[in-house]
């Protein structure tokens, strides 16, 4: 029998239902700008191995839990899990990111490219899933979480990061339908990995399209948000009695929100780019939004910190529907004094807007 959610903000914001305050949490809140996370990144040796050990990886999920009174633990993974059960060889560089030993450049290539057995190549990330909700004891939801088809083909077909995705566009616009091929399945391997989460204790699922923005709203709706769309077609929507709702996240997506909003997603990640309250008025109420404070307002004192959490929240607006978030991830020389002064602003602040 499931243990009770105590805490079930962030689910009920993200459906638009009535809540007490608006709930916080934070894109790589598990993450270097711990002391304690680095600690155990030492123990283990490399990031890797922290991914792949599912009793680090629950560790360092429920390290900034048990720091702040945030509204939600992220399962600590990366990305590019399924990339590299698919055989690609994933390993990183020290300073400069992760790396593929074996790049996709070829039709042969892609015709190669299985879709990994969850519970089998990917079994770490669901034993940790499994562990994460054993130790939170209801405390707060567990977010599950993929990257898109778009942004896992940027790194299988470029052998890595890129300023540029010259090799991923030329693909895209040279052999188009090698491109779909490519992005068809990822979005069936994202599928498989995701519905695996929510079968082992995701409570909701996010989708993160990081470099969705570098392509034309044309090309973006066609490449990756129509595979994003494809997915959430295929998501656990229901479970253990309750709705999994579903976040999709593409930076620099300002100009295609309307579209975002039509995917069936439950609500839209929101970067800094974007004013929340204009979204929230292009939106309507078809969504829930997520965000979107710029990460580096974390570098300011805790006065301006807190005057910017009152900006978001009023920018927003009153009623439900809001989940206050950073517009990306934290970095990593962020003092975490801070990022407890923008939490407790959240909660404080917007009592008076529900």
């Amino acid at each position: 029998m499931a243990v009770e959610l105590k805490n079930d903000r962030l689910l009920r914001a993200l459906l638009r239902q009535p809540v007490d305050v608006t709930p916080i949490w934070i894109m790589r809140q598990a993450g270097r700008y711990l002391p304690e996370y680095r600690e155990t990144r030492k123990q283990a040796g490399d990031f890797l191995t922290l991914c792949t050990t599912p009793e680090l990886a629950c560790k360092v999920t429920l390290q900034p839990v048990d720091r702040f009174p945030l509204d939600a633990a992220i399962l600590f993974s990366d990305i590019l899990t399924i990339p590299n059960a698919m055989g690609l060889g994933l390993y990183f560089v020290e300073g400069e990111g992760p790396r593929f030993e074996r790049p996709i450049r070829t039709q042969s290539d892609v015709a190669a490219l299985g879709v990994p057995d969850p519970e089998t190549e990917l079994r770490y990330v669901i034993d940790t899933v499994r562990l994460v909700r054993q130790e939170l004891q209801g405390r707060v939801p567990l977010i599950g979480f993929a990257g898109s088809p778009w942004t896992l083909a940027t790194y299988m077909v470029e052998g890595g990061g890129s300023k540029d995705f010259a090799r991923t566009k030329a693909l895209m616009f040279d052999q188009p339908a090698l491109a779909h091929k490519l992005l068809e399945i990822l979005a069936d391997a994202v599928s498989a990995y995701l519905n695996a989460q929510v079968d082992a204790g995701a409570q909701t699922l996010m989708i993160f399209d990081t470099w969705g923005g570098v392509l034309t709203p044309r090309d973006y709706k066609a490449f990756s948000l129509h595979y994003m769309q494809r997915i959430v077609a295929c998501l656990t929507r229901e479970h253990d009695g309750r709705r999994v709702p579903i976040i999709l996240f593409t930076r620099n997506s300002g100009a295609s929100l309307e579209a975002i909003a039509d995917s069936s997603c439950d609500a839209i990640g929101v970067d800094w780019t974007t004013d929340i309250g204009d979204a929230r008025r292009r939106v309507g109420h078809a969504v829930g939004l997520q965000g979107n404070m710029d990460p580096a307002m974390l570098y300011a004192s805790p006065d301006r910190i807190r005057d910017e959490a009152a900006v978001v929240l009023a920018s927003y607006g009153a009623g439900s529907g809001h989940v206050f978030n950073l517009g990306h991830g934290i970095t990593p020389d962020v003092d975490p004094d801070h990022l407890a002064v923008l939490v407790d602003a959240v909660h404080e602040l917007s009592r008076q807007y529900h």
